[in-house]
């Protein structure tokens, strides 16, 4: 039951060339910065890269498309970051943009076994070109396909040996989904506590989905976009 690892590079033993990587956060929180830092340095490629966002230029995930260890991405919210928009004009990068809502929940139906369902977002619109649609009391539909993959790598605020993790806030929002939805999941936590220190009523998501875990080292607080105004006289 102990699922705890050494340090990131040790962690993310397996992974390898033209997997499928889930990466929670939400902008650049929650970002697993460790777990990323090591797919980094590992040099895989061909990595097809299913995320809320794709970081930005020299953070988060814009390490790894600054390195071209990405050839392909499944994303919702991808304005922050300038490589991203070059390679992807450029035809360097294969992008599905994926509404947020759709997104969230296609990772939530991989981790529930539920192959594919119907939502009414996105209909009329390209995101339904080629796509089955159906309706239903007189609503038309589109179908979306569940999203799991290869490895799915998540930061908490909180874990224990275990697994079982408690997340922060905005950290909450995709990093449940994604660690559901991976085959394998890697979580790395800033605090990192003995089985049964935790409260149960507090654990966000349980250990089950949990394979390997890690404490975390030098967590930066980066901001995205830094807007101030001018001091009043």
């Amino acid at each position: 039951m102990n699922k705890v690892y050494q340090d990131a590079d040790s962690a993310i033993a397996g992974l390898s060339d033209q997997m499928t990587l889930l990466v929670g956060g939400f902008g650049l929180s929650g970002n697993p910065e460790n777990l990323i830092t090591a797919v980094h340095k590992s040099g895989v490629k061909g990595l097809k890269l299913v995320s809320n966002n794709a970081g930005t230029d020299g953070h988060g995930l814009g390490v790894l498309l600054e390195a071209r260890q990405v050839v392909e991405m499944t994303g919702s919210y991808v304005g922050e970051n300038k490589e991203f928009e070059r390679q992807f004009l450029s035809g360097e990068l294969k992008v599905e943009l994926c509404p947020q809502g759709t997104l969230a929940e296609r990772l939530r139906a991989a981790g529930a076994g539920i192959p594919a369902f119907y939502t009414p977002t996105g209909v009329g619109t390209l995101r339904a070109e080629g796509r089955e649609t159906r309706q239903f009391d007189g609503r038309e539909y589109l179908l979306e396909e569940a999203l799991g993959g290869d490895y799915a790598l998540v930061k908490a605020w909180k874990g224990d040996t275990h697994g079982n993790l408690v997340f922060r806030k905005t950290a909450r929002n995709f990093n449940p989904l994604v660690a559901k939805a991976g085959k394998i999941t890697i979580a790395e936590v800033e605090e990192l506590v003995p089985a049964g220190e935790l409260d149960p009523d507090e654990i966000h998501l349980p250990g089950i989905y949990v394979q390997r875990i890690i404490q975390g080292t030098n967590y930066q607080k980066w901001i995205e976009q830094r807007t101030v105004r001018s001091r009043e006289s």
